[in-house]
């Protein structure tokens, strides 16, 4: 069976650089929509989409209020790719914080970008060949749902927190270093930080409560899922 075309949500108020990647992603065979606010897009039914485009500087609600509301209150994990001319450390760390999968700065190119689409896109459909179920307790983790949950109430991850902790389950009670957690997590292309592995850990053990406590950090060695 063929695989679907993937939909892209383009939201962006520079209506030249909408034409501009409408065109260029329809062309790479991807089916596209554009919006040029977040009040805009926020109208469409989000959870249709396998990916959001959207800028950050935008009057109005902006990109990071919007990506927040998409994580919070709608509780959605379609990936989100920030583009930015934003590019200070603080910048980029606030899109992740606000539950981005990665963040492009302006003006960038077409081969980047859809380099990037490609990479958020492949990592989605990673591991989704067979059931694969996690357990800790009264935590779940199911990996071809892309579920976690607490004593059956779902708990709402960002893809990043998803990821890193079904690593940790997986190999529990070993210590797997920033770099490895980077490396797997974030695409090779992507520029970021050992701080951002830090920033989303953190986020993790707070939604996971109790079981938060047994992610432990090691100086030197990482993290690791253990008692």
């Amino acid at each position: 069976m063929d695989n679907p075309i993937p939909k892209i949500l383009i939201v962006d108020d520079e209506k030249d650089l909408c034409e501009i990647l409408e065109f260029n992603l329809s062309s790479e065979g991807f089916q596209t929509t554009v919006a040029h606010s977040a009040e805009q897009a926020l109208k469409f039914s989000l959870d249709e989409f396998d990916l959001i485009l959207l800028d950050v500087m935008m009057g109005g609600i902006s990109g990071y209020k919007m990506a927040d509301r998409i994580r919070k209150e709608m509780q959605l994990s379609v990936p989100i790719i920030f583009m930015t001319a934003k590019t200070a450390e603080n910048d980029i760390l606030t899109g992740f914080n606000v539950g981005g999968d990665d963040y492009i700065s302006k003006p960038f190119s077409i081969k980047e970008m859809v380099a990037r689409i490609k990479a958020v896109l492949k990592r989605g459909r990673q591991e989704t060949g067979q059931v694969r179920v996690y357990k800790e307790g009264e935590l779940e983790v199911d990996v071809n749902s892309k579920t976690v949950k607490i004593e059956d109430k779902i708990i709402s991850l960002t893809r990043k927190e998803f990821e890193i902790l079904t690593m940790l389950l997986k190999h529990q009670g070993q210590y797997i270093s920033r770099e490895e957690i980077l490396n797997r997590v974030w695409s090779d292309d992507v520029i970021v930080t050992e701080r951002n592995v830090d920033v989303n850990i953190a986020r993790l053990r707070k939604k996971i409560g109790d079981y938060g406590n047994k992610i432990k950090g090691k100086s030197g060695f990482g993290y690791a899922f253990k008692n």
